[in-house]
This record gives structure tokens, C-alpha cells and sequence, in this order.
């Protein structure tokens, strides 16, 4: 693969800096601004509202950065990306997209002159494959890297391999609760400056719901939902006025509290949902200026991704859903699980920055004392096979000896080259195959990009193209709490009664249809929001198939069918990327797929309560009990010829 390294005689449009008064990192301006003249890397562990990621810009500026390449900020997700990028645009006095910019995934609003560049770290990711030693840049900033994510837990991995060749390339890794004695040793014990954030005192209060309460009858059945809206009543109480941010682990468990606090009747109060699946539009409402009292339901979304202005009251359930692939099942678990000790610090930190603040942890002293101190990373809890196949592909090296933080397990190593064995991307020897190398080329999971290079063979590509982008997005049907019933009255005219897999092109094709009629936003707004359809969801799984469709383009040899594929021919392409989730029919009345396990189908399937004998599964998911999710009938003859290479 021919790299090309980006021009580097562009001059940039460098802005001055400007820094935002009252800030705790503004303390420490002139000790951080000379450790990033002197050091190649720099730690600035600082605490959430210490002013860090919107003010290390600024400080990389006055160190004489962002003069031979851009200065990039790496953000775990978009919607911080582009909002932390327009709010620095702001504070620097610049037009969003010439001196500041930002670019994500489908959105690009940056110029080859622009200096300060925000993005996620999956677009720096990217950005290595044509610029390997990163030349466009003189100095990264890596935010959020506490989170430890698989592409952060890549990226500094990769740094530490290429800043020997790159001495004029700077590195700040930025986070709010981060193990800093780990960081400094991976990068040659680089320096360590730990901000204060907040600039109040804040009081912990710990109300375990388990003990006794004088104010709650002694058969009620106390659970977290019910304790946080009996801690907003007594915050009401005890301290007065002031907003109030609650964590809760799930969407539902937000619907739910949400209802539980309107029956309250609170004057003058604003209550508002806060969740990744709502869209731009809804979120923003957490910044509106309104005059009443705001009391805000979040995800963990709310710990770090979007700082929620103004709070002076915090009640943490000290829950969170999160997900664990386990290599052994190749199932993926979803439990709503005790969160770490950075984490819970990370909550309480979302108060005390306009006054005094109180933080109410839904759990005992002793339990916070005996929880894990940090969240384990996402390297040890995923699936690796993308991961390992981009690394083989790219000749990044071998995943055993990559300079990882903290390395995966043997066993998730080892299930991710038999995954792709399986797939047919590796030989016996664990060599690249043709295969394997369109798979790498594609933009999608291995086991969706298999399917895709299936397609071709089965004349279903139209369809299929159509399956892969849909499974690479967050699916885009809603079903609100209180309209569940309708919701799914709405959907059920896209179903098919033998394939979850065809909802997909059903709903492709209304929605395509609906736009060759309407041809206006507002009007494609108001189909999705009668169809209980989210128009941000439908919009990226639009952006995901068009960028697939001109990959395959570039592939050449990869035409769309015209006439309609049968039903065979693309449950034979998507079966060939998922031949070890198939299941049979026991006797029991579940199904048992490879490996033994046993597993029900998903209750919102069209195939839920059927008297099938043979299903595929995009995915097999452990929540309340293990379930088949997204299932199609199959015909175990395809298995024996698909899968013959599997049979040893």
C-alpha cells in the first residue's frame, strides 16, 4: 500500500492564544506551557471542570506549537468533538473551520490551513494508514484517555512506537481520573502536573437503600430508581434550590425515574433526559438558560463526553451498563455492574463548580471503599478480531508484542486469529489471505465485511449492503417508555416473518421511497418521528451505505444485483460471516448453538414464540438471560457447505 505523507508547506492559520478567566488549570498555566517546551510527552491529570481540554490548546499555542503541523485533540465521541471544537472557536475569537476545526466521522469542518484540529481518536486511527509517522501534526493532545477504550488504548500504544522517530512531535495525554503511574512508566516516566477541577467544597453524602429508612414503609421494595427520587426530595428539602444531575445505568431506568419525578409535581422544575440515542436537539436542552431548576437523568455519558452546566447536586446510583466479550462464548454480556472508584469520582466532580456542591451516593462508605480503583479497559473486555486483522493488514506488527498499556489475555488474542480463520481472512498459518485483505479494506466489522464479500457471489449485494450498514449502527427504531405499544404497532409493517435481517431492507426501502417523494429534512423529520424512527440514526446508517458503496466501487469488481435477491441468496451471504451463530431446536423448547450454549430468542423478534428448528443470530447477548438477537431461518444445508472448512 503506497503512503503518502501529507504537504507540509501550508501555512497555518494559527490563532493567538486566549484563555477564559477563573478556570483551576489557568493556575498552573506557566508550569505546563514549560513542561511542554522541555518534554516530548507531558501528563496533565486534571478533574472534571479543571478547564483542560479547552484551555491545553491554548497553552500548546503559547509553547510555540502549531507551527510545522496542526495541533490535534483527540475526543472519545463526536458529539464532544464538534461541540468542544465550536466552543474553542468561540473563545479564541475564530470562525469554526478556518483556525479551529473539526472533523468526524461524515463531517468534516476544518480547512488544510486550520491549526487547532478536534476529532476522534477513530479519525486519528484512520489518519495513520496514509500518514503513518503522523507528519501533519506537531503536537496531539489525547483527552478522555482515562477511558481507555480500545482506539486510545491503540493510539498510545502507537505513539510509544513512532516518537523516536518523530522527536519534534509532542504528546499531551489528557484525563480527569487517570492512573498516572502507569502512563508516566509507558512513555519513559514522562511528567505528571494533577489539576484540581473543582472550585467549591463538596459534601458526600452515602444513603445505602438497602438500610433501614424512617421515611419509607418497611414492605416497600427500595431499588435505586425509588432511592434517587426520594434523594432529589430530601436535597429539596435539607439544602433548597439547585440543579441536579442523577446517574442511572440504563435508558429505561432514565424513562423510568423521569416519570417517577414528574408525578412528584416539582415547581418550577425542568426535567430532562440525557442519553446517547437522543437526538442533537435534545441534548442541547441541558444547556438552555431557562430560569427553573433543571434536574437532569443521565447515562455515564454525562461523566465525561458532555459537561452538564450548572449542577450543584449529584445523586450516583453507582451503576453502569457495561459491556464484556467473552472470547471463551464469544458472547457479549451486558450487565449493569458497580462502577469504579475513578469513576465514582468522576460523578461527584459534576458538582461544586458554581457553589458548594453535595454528591449522593446511592451505596455505603464501605462498598465504595471495597470497589475496583479504576473501570477495566475496553483492550480486556472486546472482541479483538478487528483489531488484529487492521493490524496484520497494515503490517502494524504482532498484536503479542505491541507496546499496549496493559496487553490483552492469551485467550482473546487467541479467539480473535481463530475468528478470523473462521471468516477465512487468515490461512492455517495466521497469514493475510485475499480475503482477508478486502475485508480490511472494507469499513466494517470482520464478520459484517465477510458478508459483504459474500454478496458478490450471491447476487444479493443490494440487499446485503443495505444489512451490513444497518448491523454498524445503533439501530434506529425508538421505542419511548410510555408509547412501547404504538412504537411497535408502527414497526411491525417492516417486519418479515422469517428474517429480522429483511426489517432492515423493508425499512431501507420505505425510508428511501419516502425520501424520493418528500425531498425535504423537516418532512423526513416528521416521517421518522411518526414511525418512531430516530432521524440522527437513520441519517449515519444513510452516511455508513454510502461510504460502503463507494469503497466497493473502488474494489471494481463488485456490482449491485438490479432484480431482487431471494431470500436464499442473502441469508447464505449473512450466514457466511455468522456460521458460529447458528442454533437448533431442543427439546426444551431453547435453541443450542455452538459451544453449547443455550440461548432464547431475542422477545422483539418477529421469530419470538415460532416453532423453528434451525436460526442464524447477528449477535448472542447476556442481559436478564442469554438471547439470540436480530434472527433469520436458515437451512442447515447451507451450514454444511459454508462451514465445510470448519469441520475438521
Amino acid at each position: 500500500m503506497e503512503k503518502k505523507e501529507p504537504k507540509r508547506n501550508i501555512e497555518l492559520l494559527r490563532p493567538a492564544p486566549k484563555y477564559t478567566p477563573d478556570l483551576p488549570i489557568l493556575e498552573h498555566r506557566e508550569k505546563i506551557v514549560s513542561l511542554i517546551k522541555e518534554h516530548q510527552v507531558v501528563i496533565v491529570a486534571g478533574e472534571t471542570g479543571s478547564g483542560k481540554t479547552t484551555q491545553l490548546p491554548s497553552f500548546c499555542l503559547e509553547a510555540g506549537r502549531g507551527v510545522t503541523g496542526k495541533i490535534g485533540c483527540t475526543q472519545p465521541r463526536r458529539i464532544a468533538a464538534t461541540s468542544i471544537a465550536a466552543r474553542v472557536a468561540q473563545e479564541l475569537g475564530c470562525v469554526l473551520g478556518n483556525e479551529v476545526g473539526y472533523k468526524i466521522r461524515f463531517s468534516d469542518m476544518e480547512k488544510p490551513q486550520t491549526c487547532v484540529k478536534y476529532m476522534t481518536d477513530g479519525i486519528l486511527l484512520t489518519e495513520i494508514e496514509r500518514d503513518p509517522l503522523l507528519r501533519m501534526y506537531d503536537t496531539l493532545i489525547i483527552d478522555e484517555a482515562h477511558e481507555r477504550s480500545l482506539n486510545i488504548d491503540f493510539l498510545l500504544g502507537y505513539l510509544r512506537q513512532i516518537l523516536s522517530r518523530r522527536r519534534d512531535l509532542k504528546v499531551i495525554i489528557s484525563s480527569a481520573t487517570i492512573d498516572t503511574s502507569l502512563f508516566s512508566k509507558s512513555f519513559d516516566d514522562a511528567p505528571i502536573i494533577e489539576v484540581s477541577g473543582r472550585m467549591y467544597p463538596v459534601e458526600v453524602l452515602y444513603l445505602d437503600p438497602r438500610s433501614d429508612d424512617d421515611d419509607a414503609d418497611e414492605e416497600e421494595n427500595v431499588d435505586y430508581i425509588n432511592a434517587a427520587v426520594r434523594a432529589v426530595r430530601d436535597i429539596s428539602d435539607m439544602y433548597g434550590p439547585g440543579d441536579t444531575l442523577i446517574f442511572m445505568p440504563t435508558e429505561r431506568d432514565i424513562r423510568e425515574t423521569c416519570d417517577k419525578l414528574h408525578g412528584m409535581h416539582l415547581d418550577n422544575t425542568d426535567i430532562l433526559p440525557l442519553f446517547s440515542r437522543l437526538s442533537r436537539g435534545e441534548q442541547d436542552l441541558i444547556f438552555k438558560i431557562t430560569g427553573r431548576r433543571k434536574i437532569v437523568v443521565a447515562t455515564n455519558i454525562a461523566e465525561t463526553s458532555i459537561t452538564v452546566p450548572g449542577i450543584r447536586f449529584v445523586v450516583d446510583t453507582g451503576l453502569a451498563r457495561i459491556s464484556r466479550y467473552i472470547p471463551r462464548l464469544r458472547t457479549n454480556r451486558l450487565p449493569v455492574e458497580a462502577i469504579s472508584k475513578a469513576a465514582a469520582k468522576q460523578r461527584m466532580g459534576r458538582c461544586g463548580r458554581v457553589m458548594d456542591g453535595v454528591c449522593v451516593r446511592l451505596y455505603s462508605e464501605r462498598e465504595f471503599n471495597e470497589r475496583d480503583e479504576y473501570t477495566l479497559p475496553e483492550i480486556k473486555r472486546s472482541n479483538l478480531a478487528g483489531v488484529l486483522l487492521s493490524m496484520i493488514a497494515h503490517k502494524l506488527g504482532s498484536i503479542e508484542a505491541f507496546p499496549f498499556l496493559e496487553p490483552p489475555s492469551k485467550q482473546a488474542i487467541s479467539e480473535a486469529y481463530a475468528q478470523l480463520r473462521e471468516l477465512g481472512g487468515l490461512d492455517e498459518k495466521n497469514v493475510l489471505t485475499e480475503t482477508g485483505r478486502e475485508m480490511a479494506y472494507l469499513p466494517l466489522d470482520p464478520h459484517i465485511a465477510r458478508m459483504v464479500l459474500a454478496a458478490r457471489k450471491e447476487g444479493a449485494l443490494r440487499e446485503v449492503k443495505i444489512i451490513a450498514s444497518a448491523l454498524s449502527i445503533v439501530d434506529p427504531r425508538e421505542r419511548p417508555f410510555d408509547k412501547q405499544a404504538e412504537a411497535d404497532l408502527v414497526h411491525k409493517k417492516f417486519r418479515d416473518q422469517a428474517s429480522d435481517f429483511l426489517l432492515y431492507v423493508n425499512l431501507w426501502d420505505a425510508y428511501q421511497n419516502e425520501w424520493k417523494m418528500l425531498k425535504t429534512q423537516n418532512k423526513m423529520r416528521k416521517f421518522c418521528k411518526e414511525h418512531f424512527l430516530s432521524y440522527i440514526r437513520m441519517q449515519e446508517w444513510h452516511d455508513v451505505h454510502q461510504q460502503l458503496h463507494e469503497t466497493l466501487y473502488h474494489l471494481k469488481k463488485y456490482h449491485e444485483n438490479t432484480d431482487p435477491a431471494h431470500y436464499d441468496a442473502i441469508h447464505r451471504a449473512v450466514l457466511t460471516g455468522l456460521l458460529t451463530n447458528c442454533a437448533k431446536k431442543n427439546e426444551q423448547g431453547k435453541y443450542t448453538a455452538a459451544r453449547g450454549r443455550e440461548v432464547l430468542i431475542f422477545p422483539g423478534s418477529s421469530l419470538a414464540q415460532k416453532k423453528i428448528d434451525w436460526v442464524m443470530c447477528h449477535e448472542i447477548v447476556e442481559t436478564s438471560q442469554v438471547f439470540a438477537r436480530t434472527v433469520a431461518v436458515i437451512n442447515p444445508k447451507w451450514l454444511e457447505e459454508l462451514g465445510a472448512h470448519l469441520c475438521s
